[in-house]
C-alpha cells in the first residue's frame, strides 16, 4: 500500500473516505447562500490597502495545538475589531480541530463574510459550506480533478457561493484561471517542505490576470511579510497563528491591515 507523500495527500484521502460513506443525494438539497460576499468584500477594500481575512485555528498537523481552548465568538469579534475583512473558520475537526460549531458561533457573533476553511472533496461539501452559513468555499486545486473543480465551481456559482481557489503554482493557477476562478488564493507553504516560498508566490500572483482578486496564504508573522505580499499584488492575506497565538489578536490585525496593493490593481 503507497504511503501518502504529503500532509495534504493523507488529510485529502481522509476526506475522500468520508464522502465515501456519503449516502445524501446531492441533487435533492435546495440551498442557497445567504452569506455576505467575501469577494465584494476584497474588491472594495483596494482603495482603502490590502485586506485581512483572519483565521479562528485550533492547530495545525505541522504545529500541533495553538489555542485548543479559543472562544470563536470572542477570537471573531476581536478580529472585526481590529478591521479583518473576513473571518476564516476551520472546520475540520481530526487535523486541526474544527467544527461547525465554531462557524456557526462565528456567523452569530459578527456580520462579515465567513469563508470555510475546509478539505472540499464532493458536490455535499460546497453544499454543507452555505447551508452552515459560509459565505464561500475553499477549493485546493491539488486535491481536486479538473473536472471536479470545474463542477464544484459551477454548484458554487448556481447557488450564489463564493469561492476561494487556491493554488500553489503557475501550472495550478493556469487552470484556476482557465476554469472560470476569480478570486484565487496562493498558498506560499510547499507541501513537500512545509517551507514558506515567498518568491514563488509572488510569481503566481503576477501570473495572474489584473481583475482577479489575489490572496496570499500561508507564513505571515511579521508587518513587513505583510507589506511584502502587498507591495506584490496581493489583494489580501489569510493569516490564522500570528493572531490565535497574540495576546492581543484585534491590535495584530490592525497592524495587518492597509498596505498599498502593487501592479495593476
Amino acid at each position: 500500500m503507497a504511503v501518502p507523500s504529503t500532509y495534504l495527500d493523507a488529510i485529502i484521502a481522509a476526506h475522500r473516505n468520508r464522502v465515501a460513506h456519503d449516502e445524501r443525494d446531492w441533487r435533492q438539497r435546495s440551498i442557497v447562500s445567504t452569506g455576505v460576499s467575501l469577494e465584494a468584500a476584497l474588491r472594495d477594500h483596494r482603495h482603502l490597502g490590502s485586506a485581512v481575512i483572519a483565521e479562528i485555528k485550533r492547530a495545525s498537523p505541522s504545529k500541533g495545538p495553538l489555542n485548543p481552548h479559543l472562544d470563536p465568538s470572542v477570537m471573531a469579534r476581536a478580529y472585526q475589531d481590529g478591521g479583518a475583512s473576513a473571518i476564516s473558520v476551520l472546520t475540520d475537526r481530526e487535523h486541526f480541530g474544527g467544527s461547525f460549531a465554531d462557524l456557526e458561533a462565528v456567523r452569530n457573533a459578527v456580520l462579515l463574510p465567513i469563508l470555510r476553511k475546509d478539505f472540499t472533496v464532493s458536490v455535499n461539501d460546497v453544499l454543507d459550506t452555505a447551508e452552515v452559513g459560509a459565505s464561500c468555499v475553499l477549493l485546493i486545486v491539488a486535491a481536486l480533478s479538473r473536472e471536479e473543480l470545474r463542477e464544484f465551481l459551477k454548484v458554487s456559482r448556481d447557488i450564489g457561493l463564493d469561492a476561494l481557489v487556491e493554488v500553489h503554482d503557475e501550472g495550478e493557477a493556469a487552470v484556476a484561471v482557465d476554469l472560470g476562478a476569480t478570486m484565487i488564493g496562493v498558498n506560499q507553504r510547499d507541501l513537500h517542505t512545509f517551507h514558506v516560498d515567498t518568491e514563488r508566490a509572488q510569481r503566481v500572483a503576477a501570473s495572474l490576470c489584473d481583475d482577479v482578486v489575489r490572496v496570499a496564504e500561508s507564513g505571515f508573522h511579521s508587518v513587513a511579510a505583510v507589506r511584502e505580499a502587498a507591495a506584490a499584488g496581493f489583494d489580501a492575506v489569510l493569516v490564522g497563528e500570528a493572531f490565535v497565538t497574540s495576546e492581543d489578536p484585534a491590535d495584530v490585525v490592525r497592524s495587518f491591515v492597509g498596505f498599498p496593493i502593487g501592479g495593476a490593481r
